[in-house]
């Protein structure tokens, strides 16, 4: 079976490396293929010797070479996952973000077709895709890193984050499609119990659920805590978080 590529990033301090390491054994535990598990980051210390560390990559663009302060904002250094080359990495890729916890196999995650595969967004009614876990091919959309350093700042003013632009770019060329909706799910939305309910019974694994997304708070180690990041949101120790969440 051939190999596949499994790629994170990581920057700044908002995410320690025990994000990543974990993210690497949840891989390792759910998927059945051979894979590469790749992670760009400009702090590799704390990290297990046995992942594959590479420095987060020039696109040719100075905004994000020289790590100006608005491209750690809002998930933009994911951008540079479409640089070509990337390294020596060729082929099909399941980038995943490090707030993630995986609950069942990625294996059908690679046997998806399409140019590139995403999460929809959950609470946009447009194509917008939730970039918390895509699949592309290495070195197909490098023309997005063209247009952004040819269309600064104004590509970037037009909308709020990484996921808008890159989603919207390739949905205009027809190459955006999206994960069975139960795949992808989210935390917040879709496992903790909603109102007053929250107050006596846990959160859930929702249905057919492979991967559950942590945007915003509360984040895994919240979770496993019950600790909902909110004053207004009330969240039970999650067992099955610290269950897959390691």
């Amino acid at each position: 079976m051939q190999s596949v590529n499994v790629l994170c990033i990581k920057w700044g301090k908002k995410y320690g490396p025990e994000y990543v390491n974990r993210l690497h054994n949840m891989v390792r535990r759910h998927l059945h293929r051979p894979f590469r598990f790749v992670c760009l980051t400009d702090d590799a210390q704390g990290i297990d010797p046995g992942i594959e560390v590479k420095p987060i990559p020039p696109i040719g663009f100075d905004e994000f070479d020289q790590r100006k302060p608005w491209t750690f904002g809002h998930g933009w250094l994911k951008l540079t996952s479409f640089a070509n080359p990337l390294y020596d990495l060729e082929g099909r890729t399941l980038f995943l973000d490090l707030d993630i916890v995986i609950v069942d196999s990625l294996d059908p995650f690679f046997d998806q077709p399409g140019e590139f595969v995403v999460i929809k967004e959950w609470d946009k009614k447009d194509g917008t895709g939730n970039t918390s876990v895509y699949l592309f091919t290495v070195g197909a959309h490098v023309d997005a890193l063209d247009h952004l350093r040819s269309g600064y700042p104004k590509v970037v003013e037009e909308v709020r984050n990484e996921q808008e632009f890159i989603t919207g770019f390739l949905g205009r060329q027809g190459k955006v499609s999206y994960w069975p909706e139960e795949w992808c799910r989210s935390f917040k939305r879709h496992c903790m119990r909603r109102g007053i309910m929250g107050w006596f019974a846990p959160p859930v694994i929702p249905p057919g659920a492979r991967v559950i997304a942590f945007h915003g708070k509360p984040n895994p180690p919240d979770a496993i805590a019950g600790i909902s990041g909110k004053w207004y949101r009330r969240v039970l120790p999650t067992a099955w978080v610290a269950e897959h969440w390691r």
